[in-house]
């Protein structure tokens, strides 16, 4: 897997937890990890109130000094480094840094006050997930308190809706990298039109996950082991509650259909599998399939 691992970093509970995330990434993969924190850029500035140079060169110091001190707390093996970059917004300044990097994915943490092992959105993940063409991780609270781990196994959420097959491709190449197992979970029961009744749905769900346990199987190395795993459930909330997690694990899911091609757009499956996950999710951008682009 070429690329880097882009991690949002914060001197905060949150920060570290993004830290942890893009740690087990970077270590699994082979990817070097930068942190980056983002400080306003001049553009940011109330034209009212002239910025004091000697508070600025105070903030550059410090954020200079929390990423030595967070770089150095990083698992010695990995090849780490620390940014301080410039733009208008956090979110802004980690897009511009994951294509300086060419990141494979941007790590962030969680808002204030999330309850430890879940998620909860904040303005920079949103402002992400609405406008990066980069996958994003997002490490729910309490990552940093986790054993030290590489990725154990890769479980990706697959429906039936339009980059179905990019989110495979996506999710078949991390495992492929990490050298462990791929699981599958079917959403076709709740990706299905509306109106079809229970019968119908089994029908479709038996078909599409055979056919695409069949594709994972061929994107996989022989070594590898791809398995499709249906979670008991009426709803999108009970189904991920429902299902068992390995410590260190993550789950891939697809943008919404609609949003742009190649940009990122939280679903409202995946905004609803988001409160009951207790592992880190990697949101990945739609393909333009007839452009051939990844």
């Amino acid at each position: 897997m070429t690329g880097a691992v882009v991690v949002g970093y914060t001197a905060t509970d949150a920060g570290a937890d993004a830290a942890a995330l893009g740690a087990r990434l970077a270590r699994s993969l082979g990817a070097v990890l930068h942190l980056v924190i983002v400080l306003p850029s001049e553009g940011t500035r109330s034209a009212a109130v002239p910025p004091e140079r000697a508070y600025e060169d105070h903030i550059r110091r410090q954020a200079k000094e929390w990423l030595e001190d967070a770089v150095v707390r990083l698992p010695q093996e990995l090849t780490r480094t620390g940014h301080v970059r410039f733009g208008e917004s956090f979110a802004e300044g980690l897009i511009a840094a994951g294509e300086e990097f060419d990141a494979r994915v941007i790590v962030v943490g969680t808002a204030n006050g999330s309850i430890f092992g879940r998620h909860r959105l904040g303005s920079v993940a949103s402002e992400l997930l609405h406008s990066s063409t980069i996958p994003v991780a997002l490490a729910p609270a309490g990552t940093a308190a986790e054993d030290d781990h590489v990725l154990p196994r890769v479980t990706v959420a697959i429906g039936t809706r339009p980059g179905a097959d990019n989110l495979l491709d996506e999710a078949a190449a991390v495992a492929t990298e990490s050298r462990v197992g791929l699981r599958l979970v079917s959403l076709v029961p709740f990706d299905v039109p509306p109106g079809l009744d229970t019968g119908a749905i089994r029908v479709v769900g038996d078909q599409h996950s055979h056919d695409v346990l069949a594709r994972a199987q061929s994107l996989l190395p022989d070594e590898l082991h791809a398995e499709v795993e249906e979670a008991p459930g009426d709803t999108v909330e009970d189904a991920v509650a429902n299902l068992s997690w390995l410590p260190g694990e993550v789950i891939l899911v697809g943008s919404s259909r609609l949003a742009q091609p190649r940009r990122l757009f939280l679903g409202s499956t995946a905004a609803k599998m988001l409160h009951e996950l207790p592992v880190p999710m990697i949101v990945v951008p739609r393909t333009r399939a007839e452009a051939g682009v990844r």
